[in-house]
C-alpha cells in the first residue's frame, strides 16, 4: 500500500517528532510512505481566523499537491476534518492515522512497547467530527506494557480549539485546568491523542504545573 503522509505546518514547525513516528509506524508496517514537499497549510487556521478567501486558495493548493494520490495519512484529526470539509477533489481521500491502521489496514498491534500508565483524551475532531470511535483506544490496548486508565469527563473539550485559546483566553485556561486535574486523577504517566495541537496546549499546561505526565501522540506511543 502506498500512501501520502500530510504532515501538517503545527508537527512540521513545532512536533517534527511526531511526523517522523507516523512515517516509522507506517513503514514498519509494511506502508510505502510518500511525502509531497510542496504541501503547505491546509488553511485551517485562516478559516478558523476569518479569512475565508485565502482558506479557500489553500484548499485548492492541497487538492493540487495531493491529486495523484489515493490515499492520504494524516497524524492530526483537526487538520483531517478541515480539509475533508474544505478541499472537494481529494478531502474524501484523508483518513487521520488512527482510521488507517484500524480501518484500512485492519491493524490494532503494532509490535509497540510503552511500560506505564495511559489516559487517552479524544480530541473535539476526532470525536465529532470524524467520529473515529475506538479506533486509537484499541491501537493503544494493543501496546504492550501499557495500561490504558480512565480519564474523568474525557469527551470535555482541552480548551485549545485553534484560534480559541487566544480569543478567549480565561476560557480556555479554565477548560485547561480541569482537564488537567483530571489527568492528574487518572494516574496516568502519560497522556495521549491524535492531535499535536491538542497536545500542546495540555503539555504546556503538564509542564507549567510540574507534573511529571507526558504528553505523547498516538504516532509517539505506536511507534515504540
Amino acid at each position: 500500500m502506498r500512501v501520502a503522509l500530510f504532515v501538517t505546518c503545527l508537527v512540521d514547525t513545532l512536533r517534527p517528532e511526531v511526523g517522523r513516528a507516523t512515517a516509522e509506524l507506517l513503514e514498519r508496517l509494511g506502508v510505502e510512505v510518500a511525502f509531497p514537499r510542496e504541501q503547505t497549510c491546509c488553511g485551517q487556521l485562516h478559516a478558523n481566523a476569518g479569512h475565508a478567501e485565502r482558506a479557500e486558495q489553500l484548499a485548492a493548493r492541497f487538492d493540487d499537491v495531493f491529486a495523484a494520490f489515493e490515499t492520504i495519512v494524516t497524524p492530526s484529526a483537526s487538520c483531517a476534518a478541515h480539509v475533508k470539509a474544505h478541499a472537494p477533489r481529494v478531502g474524501g481521500r484523508v483518513l487521520e492515522l488512527s482510521q488507517l491502521l484500524v480501518e484500512r489496514l485492519g491493524v490494532t498491534e503494532v509490535g509497540a512497547r510503552l511500560d506505564g500508565r495511559v489516559a487517552y483524551h479524544p480530541t473535539c475532531h476526532s470525536l465529532r467530527f470524524l467520529r473515529v470511535g475506538d479506533a486509537p483506544l484499541r491501537l493503544l490496548e494493543g501496546v504492550e506494557g501499557l495500561e490504558l486508565v480512565a480519564l474523568e469527563d474525557a469527551e470535555e473539550c482541552c480548551g485549545f480549539g485553534g484560534t480559541f485559546a487566544v480569543k478567549n483566553a480565561d476560557v480556555s485556561g479554565a477548560m485547561l485546568a480541569d482537564k488537567l486535574r483530571a489527568i492528574e486523577a487518572s494516574g496516568a504517566d502519560v497522556v495521549c491523542a491524535c492531535d499535536a495541537s491538542c497536545l500542546l496546549h495540555i503539555g504546556g499546561g503538564l509542564e507549567r504545573a510540574g507534573s511529571p505526565v507526558r504528553a505523547l501522540h498516538l504516532a509517539e506511543v505506536l511507534s515504540g
